[in-house]
């Protein structure tokens, strides 16, 4: 019986062998250690497996009818799976010439015939290592990634991530004659909040904004992004300007009404809002700036008339 390969769990297995009996025994040695096993014939039915089920663990004979053990490691290398598959190589050959080549076609280590149950359990281990650093490379990127186009302290979208996926925004509207509004906010006197009750509760007022945004929009259709200290930028596609102000509209009666509660303190805020429309009907794109202008043309007017506002203005 296989030992205990650490602290996380096994990982599935893929057997590629073609004699009935050897398939069947090393089937019971993994599954035995709480291995997921699935067992094919040939190289051809394990490729059609691995497209339709990625498994990150491959063991395969090297001599098989029809695709043999060297085809099926080139073949899944040339393959852009969706997770990295360690190939373990069952050989026969002993010559040193032979065991480079099996390398060389793609297989991560090999296994000399007939199976070794500690040697298999060592390149299991090895191969469990590899998998799991990997796993934390892929995890740290994706980690990167987020706080690469995310506001840390809003968990809104970033400016950099607005730069980028506006233009595509307005370039989508214009090529399907859609709608396309933007609805800038601004906390009216935040400064007096961070005067009065602290930069932590001015954090928390930010925060709490950001939450109001997200609730307040369809999911996987608008998005928010954090423009500036206190501003605010919503992205509404398929929305005309009717939309965007019922939008801007319900946001400022909603925290004009309702206290920002902070632990026991509960701060009333106010927030004036500017609202610009890519228009369907429009020949051509315009540059995302044109858009972002309109929009804090309106705000600045929202906050010159008396702040607590909606306005909008032509592009």
């Amino acid at each position: 019986m296989l030992q205990s390969l650490g602290e996380s769990p096994p990982y599935p297995i893929l057997v590629v062998e073609d004699n009935h009996f050897l398939r069947h025994v090393l089937c019971n040695m993994l599954q035995e250690d709480g291995h997921t096993v699935t067992a094919v014939a040939d190289g051809v039915a394990a490729l059609e497996h691995l497209r339709q089920q990625p498994c990150p663990i491959v063991i395969t004979d090297w001599v098989m009818p029809g695709m043999d053990g060297l085809e099926l490691c080139r073949a899944i290398r040339s393959q852009e799976l969706e997770c990295y598959t360690y190939i373990l190589l069952l050989t026969a050959q002993e010559s040193k010439a032979d065991l480079i080549t099996g390398l060389e076609a793609g297989a991560d280590e090999y296994l000399i015939k007939p199976i070794n149950e500690a040697e298999l359990r060592a390149r299991l281990k090895i191969a469990q290592r590899i998998l799991n650093l990997e796993r934390s490379l892929k995890q740290s990127l994706e980690e990167l990634k987020h706080l690469s186009v995310k506001d840390p302290l809003t968990e809104l979208y970033n400016r950099r991530y607005l730069a980028e996926r506006l233009p595509q925004e307005i370039k989508r509207a214009s090529r399907y004659g859609r709608n396309l509004s933007l609805i800038m906010l601004d906390i009216d006197h935040f400064k007096a909040v961070n005067d009065t009750y602290g930069h932590g509760a001015g954090d928390a007022v930010l925060k709490i904004c950001a939450g109001v945004l997200q609730e307040a929009i369809r999911q996987d259709v608008d998005w928010a992004a954090r423009y500036g200290g206190e501003e605010f930028l919503l992205i509404l596609p398929e929305t005309d300007h009717a939309g965007a102000l019922v939008v801007a509209e319900r946001l400022r009666e909603y925290f004009a009404a309702t206290p920002l509660q902070i632990g026991e303190l509960g701060i009333s805020i106010t927030a004036s809002f500017g609202v610009s429309t890519y228009p369907h009907d429009r020949r051509g794109p315009l540059g995302a700036e044109v858009l972002l202008e309109a929009a804090d043309r309106a705000l600045y007017q929202a906050k010159k008339t008396g702040r607590n506002m909606v306005c909008s203005l032509p592009l």
